[in-house]
């Protein structure tokens, strides 16, 4: 089955969601208006569109929904990813890696990080088994 691919405005509700766990519309509400301008019943709206859609999961306590996640962070991120890859870089997870690094100056723990993955990748499965 196709995970439904969030839009920008469900995304960032997601966001949210991933980082506050399961949440009501108020405290998505509340979060969101601290970096856009958005009202309440449009919070709601997107809500109810995202439930709709399989995006979120809901549960009637008392007279409130709670809402939490249908998919999980890594695989929206990876379906997005997957996509922009196939898009914008014909495929190449190279040219992605590169344009990423090249737009952004990577810290050196960053950098330390990603070149021990990079040793993971090359080393194949010896390195998992010690």
């Amino acid at each position: 089955m196709k995970l439904p691919k969030p839009t920008d405005s469900e995304l960032a509700i997601l966001q949210v969601l991933w980082q506050e766990g399961p949440s009501t519309v108020k405290v998505i509400h509340e979060a969101l208006s601290k970096t856009r301008d958005i009202g309440y019943t449009t919070a709601l709206k997107l809500m109810q569109i995202m439930h709709g859609k399989g995006l979120l999961t809901r549960e009637r306590l008392g007279k409130t929904h709670v809402y939490q996640p249908a998919i999980s962070q890594e695989k929206t991120q990876k379906q997005l990813l997957n996509k922009l890859m196939d898009t914008a870089f014909q495929g190449s997870a190279m040219n992605l890696i590169m344009q990423a690094l090249g737009n952004q100056k990577a810290t050196s723990e960053e950098l330390t990080q990603i070149k021990s993955f990079i040793e993971k990748l090359e080393g194949g499965q010896n390195e998992n088994t010690q």
